[in-house]
Parts: structure tokens; C-alpha cells; sequence
């Protein structure tokens, strides 16, 4: 556990120290990104800054101050014979990650199989392939200066379609896949995945307000859910009022 917890908060260390080299390869993305014509929410996706880069860094330390999820016993019972049986949580193993857009994903998702004590392989969107890259060459030489393996976490280098394909296949040395993005993208991952997948769908984000809610904290949370940001799809679709 400790040393794994050094690993992340080396990864978050990394990731400031290649803010420059992160910077500079998000730029080729979105220059590439302008003349593909993607709108302007997706440019917002792909855009980093220094800010979003502390920001990167910044999800990574939580994450670090996590409890440790490997090895706690989620139940444990004795039989009538005696015979004593504990529900453990184990790490999966290795697990595919695939995602479009937003090159902070490549970090969120390495740092929290890192956490859990699990290889990833990680493919990102074609539109961010430079960023991704430098991402993920700096989290490795995060985990090498905690003398962890750096290969424990790998980034796909091609961006061609076939590649989602070749990963799907891949049930001797990949455990689960995890689809991160629109409905095509899940359906065509369920559709050729020879191992289990963990996926969602359309995603419905719904506030529950209760009628003894705080209104002003209520009215705060709904603007901020609609207004901040909303091109990262994290926005509240629904507001359900109970009366």
C-alpha cells in the first residue's frame, strides 16, 4: 500500500514536471483539432492549461489519500461445518481503458488502477494523441522513481480504429475493458469484447432536491452543474423536486 500510495503522489510530481512537454504536445492536438473543424465544445475537452494541469495533478493526490481498497474484507461468514469464507476486495489485473477526448483521463484512469493495484492499457481519442503521450510518458517516470514498473501502465501509440479491435480480442492478457464515451463507441466495444465489459450508456445525471433543501445551496448547484463547463458532459440533465 505505501509503496503504491508513493507511486500516485510521484505520478502527481511527474505531471507538474512535464507540465512544459504536456503544454507543448497539447497544442499540436489542437491546432490538428481546428483544422478537423471539431466544435467548440470539443476543443474545450482537449484544451489544457497550466491550471488544468495542477488541476491533473491535484485529482492525482486525492486519489493518493484514498483508503486503500486491496484486501479489505468486504464480508466474512462461518458455515455450519465450521468452514470460515471472507468476501475480499483483490486487484482485477489488467485493465483496458478506452476514451475519446479529454487527455486528464489518461491520468485519472492510470492513477486509479495504479491505486488498486492494477496494469492498464490505455487507448485515448486520435484528437489528443500527443497530449496523451506526454501524459503517460510522464506518470510512468512517476512510477520509476517509486521503483514501480513502468509498464504497468501503457498508452496505445496508434490512433486507427483497428487498434480498438486488436485490444477487444486480447482476453488472454486483458481482464475487463472499460468504454469511456459516446453510445457507438460502448456498443461497438460490447459488440467486440471477448472479455467482460464495465460500461454505461446515455448517462442521465439527475439532482434530487428534498423540501427541506437549502434553496440558495440548490439554485448554486443547479447553475453550476448547467454553467461550469459543460463540455465535458458533466452537467445535470434532470432536476427532480420532492414536495
Amino acid at each position: 500500500m505505501q509503496q503504491r500510495n508513493a507511486g500516485v503522489l510521484a505520478m502527481a510530481d511527474a505531471l507538474l514536471a512535464a507540465e512544459a512537454n504536456i503544454l507543448a504536445a497539447n497544442v499540436l492536438d489542437f491546432e490538428q483539432a481546428k483544422e478537423r473543424g471539431l466544435s467548440g465544445a470539443m476543443l474545450d475537452r482537449l484544451t489544457l492549461t497550466p491550471k488544468r494541469v495542477e488541476a491533473m495533478a491535484d485529482g492525482v493526490r486525492q486519489v493518493a489519500a484514498l483508503p486503500d481498497p486491496v484486501g479489505d474484507i468486504i464480508r466474512h461468514w462461518t458455515r455450519p461445518n465450521q468452514l470460515e469464507i471472507s468476501k475480499v476486495r483483490v486487484p482485477i489485473g489488467v485493465i483496458g481503458i478506452i476514451y475519446e477526448s479529454r487527455p486528464n483521463v489518461t491520468s485519472d484512469a492510470a492513477v486509479l488502477c495504479t491505486k488498486t493495484g492494477n496494469a492498464t492499457i490505455l487507448r485515448g481519442g486520435s484528437e489528443s494523441i500527443h497530449s496523451n503521450k506526454a501524459i503517460a510518458s510522464a506518470l510512468a517516470k512517476g512510477l520509476a522513481a517509486a521503483e514501480l514498473p513502468e509498464d504497468s501502465i501503457q498508452l496505445i501509440q496508434v490512433t486507427d480504429r483497428e487498434a480498438v479491435s486488436h485490444l477487444c480480442a486480447m482476453d488472454k492478457y486483458v481482464d475487463v475493458i472499460v468504454p469511456r464515451g459516446g453510445k457507438g463507441l460502448i456498443e461497438t466495444v460490447v459488440s467486440l469484447a471477448r472479455m467482460p465489459v464495465i460500461k454505461h450508456y446515455d448517462g442521465i445525471c439527475i439532482l434530487y432536491v428534498d423540501r427541506a433543501a437549502d434553496s440558495t445551496m440548490t439554485e448554486a448547484i443547479v447553475i453550476n452543474a448547467k454553467c461550469q463547463r459543460p463540455g465535458v458532459c458533466n452537467a445535470v440533465e434532470t432536476v427532480l423536486v420532492h414536495r
